[in-house]
């Protein structure tokens, strides 16, 4: 529809504002206070739930075994640090969405979040004390907190859900279509009750369409025609929910300044200060040689039950890009049978279903053991710990055919785990990889890569995260995703 039809449409929605007094004053719906108030409530009780058996078994019996003479001061700070370290893992694992997360998903990020927290401070027990401390009431300890949790994860969904109906939803779609389905595949049918589903055009033909909705989804929507819709939704308190284009994501990471008295916004390739550059690099070069350590057992066995397989190499290499299109040697532990790509094209694996994954292959990649010598690469500084992950240049090279701008990927040094690892899947459209990683490029942080780093862990059991795209497909190609 060209700017000539949608004119009116806007000109209309310009009219209907000015007749109720400038712009509408309504109430906001669907997140309220008392929704917010609630939500609160409700993940204070659960971090009190977790911390309690901790703060009784510490008080009761581990002070006393620890500390021979313990101090007030040390026995609450004790405590204090398990409080922040659970709200740490919970945050970065996203254990407290109680209205976005399925009751299992919640359960499992909190069981992770425990067991990391119990962990630490077990080895903080350890080394303030003069023996090794007795496992046994951590372990009561660490039930006591699962079975918490469960509790709570249950009944905070029930009781979420009993007190907030489903929010009336609309998508509203340019390119991007069949978000609708995703509702029910990911388990929100239960908040999102979707009313209607129209393309951006029959949206601006008749804006007041959207009045009776609490929520609206827009899905890869232009920024002129989005910007009518957001504006119109504000106005009148309707909750937007926004799947960016690539510009809207570069934007994102823009820096607001002031010049010539008006508010600027500035953007730039990705340029971080000094001291994060120095920060990475020391902690990349810490973490690898402590990983290699720890990891060194495996990394043997499996190197010792790939060779007896069919004889052939231990380690797979392959030529990916890093920084600024730079090709290096990527070393991986061999998955596939060695004539795997005699032909000479270059294929993702489609999961399961790929008959060129060896026995010991199915093993190594199900616990990730195949990804570890890539540690290597870390060390030899053509890769980071985190980072957007590296692609063959064959495979890059169509999809930047088909998009040009997957190549701003490579404004930063590649790594073994990213936003797209731990946010997508590895069927994951090239186009959503891109969105995640330079989601990940706009805003870098030390912490967001420590964040990025145990959220790995917390999807390395899922087995959604690895499957393969299609069987039959070269790559996992995006000629289905809307245009920058």
């Amino acid at each position: 529809m060209d700017a000539q039809r949608r004119a009116p449409s806007r000109e209309s929605a310009r009219g209907r504002a000015r007749r109720r007094g400038s712009l509408p004053r309504a109430p906001r719906k669907g997140v309220n206070l008392h929704h917010d108030f609630g939500l609160r409530l409700l993940k204070l009780a659960n971090v009190v739930l977790i911390t309690l058996p901790f703060a009784l078994v510490w008080w009761l019996y581990y002070i006393y075994e620890v500390l021979m003479f313990p101090s007030s001061i040390r026995a609450t700070g004790i405590v204090v640090m398990f409080v922040v370290l659970y709200a740490f893992f919970g945050r970065a694992y996203e254990a407290f969405l109680i209205s976005l997360k399925r009751i299992s998903d919640m359960f499992y990020a909190q069981a992770l979040s425990i067991l990391f927290s119990d962990a630490f401070m077990f080895l903080v027990m350890w080394l303030m004390s003069d023996h090794f401390p007795d496992l046994a009431p951590a372990l009561a300890t660490l039930v006591g907190q699962l079975a918490l949790s469960a509790a709570w994860c249950y009944g905070s969904n029930r009781w979420y859900y009993a007190n907030y109906a489903r929010q009336k939803t609309g998508v509203v779609y340019d390119m991007r279509r069949g978000v609708e389905d995703l509702f029910g595949r990911y388990g929100m049918t239960q908040k999102f009750d979707v009313q209607m589903t129209c393309t951006v055009e029959e949206c601006l033909s008749n804006l007041e369409r959207l009045d009776d909705l609490t929520s609206v989804f827009l899905c890869g929507i232009h920024s002129k025609e989005r910007n009518i819709i957001l504006k119109y939704c504000v106005a009148n308190g309707i909750v937007v929910y926004i799947i960016p284009r690539v510009g809207d994501v570069i934007m994102s990471g823009a820096k607001k300044i002031h010049m010539f008295h008006l508010p600027m916004m500035r953007v730039d390739r990705y340029n971080p200060p000094p001291e994060y550059y120095i920060a990475k690099r020391t902690m990349d070069i810490a973490l690898s040689l402590a990983l290699l350590a720890l990891f060194s057992p495996f990394m043997l066995v499996a190197a010792i039950c790939i060779k007896l397989e069919d004889g052939g190499p231990v380690f797979y290499k392959q030529t990916r890009l890093t920084k600024d299109g730079r090709e290096f040697t990527m070393l991986k532990f061999r998955s596939m049978v060695v004539s795997a790509e005699d032909d000479g094209v270059a294929r993702l694996s489609c999961g399961s279903a790929d008959k060129r994954v060896t026995k010991v292959g199915r093993i190594i990649r199900a616990c990730r053991i195949d990804e570890y010598p890539q540690l290597f690469n870390v060390l030899g500084g053509s890769m980071s710990l985190v980072g957007p992950r590296p692609e063959r240049p064959e495979i890059a090279a169509e999809y930047e055919r088909q998009m040009p701008e997957f190549a701003l990927r490579l404004q930063a040094r590649a790594g073994i785990t990213g936003y797209a690892q731990v946010y997508g899947k590895y069927n994951t459209t090239p186009y959503d990889k891109l969105q995640l990683d330079l989601m990940y490029i706009s805003r870098p942080s030390i912490i967001e890569d420590i964040k990025i780093l145990f959220a790995t862990l917390m999807i390395i059991f899922k087995r959604e995260s690895t499957e393969g795209i299609a069987p039959g497909r070269v790559n996992a190609g995006s000629d289905d995703q809307p245009a920058a």
